[in-house]
């Protein structure tokens, strides 16, 4: 199938052009939210064509992944084809819902044409999806291996723009985890972290905008995993780190309670509890190697990239047949 799908999710999209299709990303001149073309960030394969907006009426699509509301107006706009009646096409949410949880409605609630893909089942009870048609496919990795040597008495933290989501992603918990170890934070638009909630830099250090595979690297010589998020679906960065064969200290809340075993670090609604964890996992290198163990079992059973795309192809058939 020749697919069409825009660059929104870099890590979900390394895994979903994995598959045996063809993918098409939209590119405008500017390389812009709406046409960012190929990842410079990830790998992926030659199945990966970016064209520009203006010849995609010549592209013979066969169906059309939607992730944001506005990409349906795109479709029509640049295919001249209505996404679910003269394309076939999906929905795929990304994100927990916002606003008046549990009652928001969800963008295509009202679309009979149209499927939801939620990527956690937390996702599809949360949102109020109307009379859409809803399929949960979660998430699968491309597996890093097992790299994990917990050589640093250290404990890492993914995590992208945290001062601007702040609560959402747990920023504000930083302070007391970074107490019970030095931490390393990763991801985009740390700059100004410190000084935003008081860290110390002796205690966190700031890794921005580092390559997933470098950062693959880094973070599996970090002793413990942390992830301290509130209020998204559940972090790639997690379960990479997982794959990755590190402990996870992590905060309970939406899908996190479900994927990831007690026996694989520790999932609690305590910060303090959380600390303590990886206070005990830099102390104890055994029992963080046991944990991570655990940890690389539980994520390549459950969130294996052979699962994901199986689980894509059979919905791609039913959804072109």
């Amino acid at each position: 199938m020749r697919i069409l799908l825009w660059h929104v999710h870099g890590s979900w999209t390394t895994s979903f052009v994995r598959g045996g299709h063809d993918y098409v990303l939209p590119l405008t001149a500017d390389r812009g939210a709406d046409g960012r073309g190929r990842a410079t960030s990830w790998t992926w394969p030659s199945s990966v064509r970016e064209v520009r907006t203006e010849r995609l009426r010549d592209e013979p699509i066969d169906m059309v992944v939607l992730q944001r509301p506005h990409e349906a107006d795109l479709v029509e706009e640049w295919l001249g084809r209505v996404p679910g009646i003269d394309v076939p096409a999906v929905y795929l949410e990304h994100n927990t819902p916002r606003g008046d949880v549990p009652d928001t409605r969800h963008p295509m609630a009202d679309q009979r044409d149209v499927p939801v893909v939620h990527v956690t089942h937390f996702n599809a009870l949360f949102w109020d999806n109307g009379r859409a048609a809803v399929h949960v496919i979660e998430h699968g990795i491309v597996d890093p291996g097992e790299l994990w040597t917990g050589e640093l008495r250290r404990a890492a933290v993914v995590v992208n723009e945290p001062i601007r989501r702040n609560r959402v992603t747990g920023t504000d918990l930083l302070a007391e985890l970074a107490a019970a170890a030095p931490l390393d934070v990763f991801g985009m638009g740390l700059t100004g972290l410190h000084e935003a909630y008081g860290l110390d830099p002796a205690r966190v250090a700031l890794h921005p905008d580092a390559r997933q595979d470098r950062m693959h690297r880094l973070l599996a010589a970090r002793r413990v995993y942390v992830h301290p998020i509130r209020w998204t679906s559940l972090g790639l960065s997690l379960l990479e780190a997982m794959h990755l064969g590190m402990p996870v200290v992590v905060l309970a809340t939406t899908e996190a309670v479900d994927a990831v075993p007690p026996e694989a670090g520790c999932v609690s609604l305590r910060p303090d509890l959380l600390a303590d964890a990886v206070h005990r996992f830099i102390d104890d290198p055994e029992a963080a190697r046991l944990a991570g163990k655990a940890a690389r079992a539980a994520a390549v059973e459950r969130y294996g990239l052979p699962r994901f795309l199986a689980d894509w192809d059979r919905l791609v058939q039913e959804v072109t047949r």
